[in-house]
Parts: structure tokens; sequence; C-alpha cells
């Protein structure tokens, strides 16, 4: 078995896998569901409910606000108490629609049955048919970014896409959510597959998965020839080696089909590849197949202090603390609590911020784990130069982003930057690298948009 890598950078933090054979339980329905208009990149959804309205489970709350937008369906059935707004994951309050739930009725369009649909079963699903019912149903990257899925299926004139790549990579030391998914739905994620290369008009699968993960290589093997060797489609699972951030799109991608995706604004269709979450794929499945808004996903909760951290099942809008709960409640003592897992994960103000479309994972960090060390001087060991996957200077850009000089900053490609951590993790004099950065390709990105406004 040949295992694949990406060729540059990367960092192997420390495993802590603490519900990986946990099985998936489903999550009890929240007393009050919120739900955020942005949870999508791009513009916020716009409400097409008002207050004291009915609603069931699947009905739309919130149109696509523009091009780069997705819609916002009710996981819940009840009375909409209000639009107002809320703290979400970024610490802003943010408009939001909530619901108080009264039951769980669900819309009559949904298929709840438990038959799996083949795509040769349902000659009707043209390509331009499969990405209408991914965008109608609000389907975005299920692996935190939040981009909406149809987009992708669009490529550019300028480009064509070869291949879906599936990401099931999973490289976060403590998420397991997706690990569940291909373990109890590798047939539903199979079909999400074809279903993504009939949508994107090739024929070539690849799926990605490391190998701390060799059940779900088997298994995914084991269906791929069953399901596809009397087939148009080729799929290949790709054992990968553990190595962080594996999962990002670009370093996927080089790990896959050896291609290195060029700077921003280049994506990976420009060399070929359409990458999607293994999560996606499910939620295409059910989209297309089952006729089933994207309103609830998988999540790990998870922690070394948790009393009972499992894998869930989580119906949109649902407060991270009723999960909390079910876990044995917040551990004693100081915590840190993160939407996402502790390399790529947002640190949160509040236990009432709810699970949304990207929410991959709620990790409670007990003090020891969470609190950052002195920082000392650089010592130039360049450390940070060799884990920095996309083959940038952190050290240089953090010091531009410190003196804020953002032309050099631009100049040194600071929106290139994945925000991966890998920088800060391996940095021994405990430099807040990827904190500079970060507010540097911020300011760096919004000089770029204004120039671009400007031409315009």
């Amino acid at each position: 078995m040949k295992i694949k890598t990406f060729r540059i950078g990367g960092i192997h933090p420390e495993e802590n896998k603490l519900t990986h054979e946990v099985a998936t339980q489903v999550a009890p329905l929240p007393k009050q569901a919120i739900f955020p208009l942005s949870q999508h990149i791009g513009a916020p959804a716009k409400p097409v409910v008002q207050k004291g309205d009915k609603v069931k489970v699947g009905t739309l709350l919130a149109e696509a606000g523009g091009f780069v937008s997705a819609p916002i369906y009710s996981s819940v059935s009840g009375t909409v108490f209000k639009i107002d707004t809320a703290i979400d994951a970024t610490g802003y309050r943010k408009p939001v629609i909530i619901i108080n739930v009264e039951g769980d009725e669900w819309e009559e369009s949904i298929d709840r049955s438990d038959k799996l649909e083949q795509v040769k079963d349902h000659p009707e699903l043209t390509p331009e048919e499969i990405v209408e019912r991914i965008k109608t149903a609000g389907v975005v990257g299920m692996g935190g970014a939040c981009f909406p899925t149809f987009i992708k299926l669009c490529p550019p004139p300028t480009a064509k896409a070869e291949c879906v790549i599936i990401n099931a990579v999973e490289c976060e030391p403590y998420i397991t959510a997706d690990y569940r998914l291909m373990m109890e739905h590798a047939d539903e994620i199979l079909v999400g597959l074809e279903l993504l290369m009939k949508g994107a008009k090739v024929t070539k699968g690849y799926i990605g998965i490391e190998t701390n993960k060799p059940a779900a290589i088997d298994l995914l093997t084991g269906k791929c020839a069953e399901a596809f060797s009397a087939s148009e489609y080729q799929v290949e699972v790709v054992p990968l080696k553990q190595r962080y951030p594996q999962g990002g799109e670009k370093q996927l991608v080089d790990a896959v089909i050896r291609r290195q995706v060029p700077a921003p604004p280049a994506i990976p269709v420009n060399v070929g590849a359409i990458v999607q979450n293994v999560g996606t794929a499910f939620a295409v499945y059910q989209a297309v197949m089952k006729h089933k808004p994207l309103f609830e996903r998988y999540t790990t909760v998870t922690g070394k202090r948790l009393q009972k951290p499992g894998n869930f099942l989580v119906r949109m809008g649902t407060p991270m603390q009723d999960l909390i709960d079910l876990c044995g409640g917040m551990p004693e003592g100081d915590n840190k609590l993160l939407a996402g897992g502790p390399m790529m994960g947002k640190a949160l103000m509040s236990t009432e911020v709810p699970i949304c479309k990207g929410t991959n994972s709620v990790t409670i960090l007990s003090d020891d784990d969470a609190r950052r060390k002195e920082p000392q001087a650089c010592i130039r060991c360049a450390k940070c130069v060799g884990a920095c996957p996309m083959g940038l200077e952190p050290y240089l850009l953090a010091k531009l982003s410190a003196f804020k000089n953002w032309e050099r900053a631009e100049k040194e490609d600071i929106v290139s930057c994945i925000e991966c951590g890998s920088c800060q993790f391996t940095c021994p004099a405990h430099r807040p690298l990827l904190d500079n950065i970060r507010q540097g390709k911020q300011t760096v990105m919004g000089i770029i948009r204004s120039r671009a406004a400007k031409k315009n």
C-alpha cells in the first residue's frame, strides 16, 4: 500500500481521538433553536418568516442573499419567537431567527425512509438538476469553510474539472465526526460522491483518508469496488500519511494527485480538482435523493476532562450547552471552549452559541492544555518556515503585521496563509505568530477589496 502526503511543511500534533469508537447518538431537540443568518461564506441569508409564524422541520427560514450565499432551513417545528441578534462563533452579535420548539413535525416533501437510492435509478438527475437541488437545499462545505457547494460544481470558463476529491482526512487531533459518519453511512457517501462527479461532469473520484483510520480505509475500499466495478465512474481510496494540515484543500490536492494550487486567487479547480468534505457528500446525497435540506450534522463533543465525550447527530440551532450537558456537563476548573478543534477552532465567549452548518466539533480544553506560555524573543530557528504548508515565512509575516507594514505583507503573500496554526504550534519561543498573521491577513484582504472596488 503506497501512502501519500503533501510535499511542503506540515506537523504532527499529539492525537487525542477520544471518541473514535463512540457510536453516534441522536441529540435531543432543544427547547429553543437559534439560526444565525450567516452560516456560509458570502452574503447573509434574508429572512422569509416573521414573528409568530408556524414552521416545520425543513421549512425555509431565510433565502440566499446573493450568488455566494445559501438558504437556511428550520431543523425544528414550532413558532418563530423573534428575529433578533445573538453572539455567534465569531464573538460578535449577528442576525438570527429564534424558534420556540413545539413537537417534531416534518415537511411532507422530505423522504424519511432508510431506502438507499441509486443514481442509476433516477434518469431525471441531469448534472444541472443535481446542482440545482444542492443549491436549493442550502448545502455548503461541511469541513468548516462553509463555501456554497453548488458554486464549486460550476467552475469558471477558464478552469476545467477533471476529478472530485473527497476530504475524509480529519487531521485535527480531537475530532472524529467524519470518521463515525464514514463507518455508519458509507453507502450514502459513495452515492453522494457519484452525484458530485455527475454534477461536475467528471468520471474520476478520490477519497483521501489518513492511515489512523484503517477501518474506514478498508470499508470504503471494499464498498468502492462493489459500487463502481461496472460503472463509468472510477473511484480510488487514497491512504494518506498522518500529517497536519492535510485536510486543507490545497494540501489534499497535492497529496492525492500531485498538483500544487498556485497562490490566490487560484483555487483547486484551476489544477483540475474539486474538493468536497465527506460530510458534504453525505449532505448532497440527502439533498438530491431525499429532498432533505441541510439542517442537521454530525458533531464531536470532546475534551480530556469531559465525563462522556461523544459524537452526535445534531439539529442546527441547538445551543452547545445542550450537548455539553449530554456529556456530563462542563468540567470543574478553568476551561476553554472551542468551536472546532484545538488547531483551527475558534474560542467562544458563551456556551449558548448554536450548532451551525460548519460546526464539526465542540472542544473543551482544560487550563493546562489551553494556557499559553509566555512569549520569548524570536531565536531565528526557522522552525515556523519549515512547518508552513504554504511555503511562507511566518516569522516575517507576523513581524510585518505587528508593525503594520501592509504593502510588504501583501508582497510577501500573506493572503496565502490558511491559518492552520502550524507555525505557532512549532515555535519554541511561543511567539503569537498566527494571531498577528491573522490580523494582518484580514487587513491586507480589506485593502485588496477596496482597491478592486475603486477600479470598478
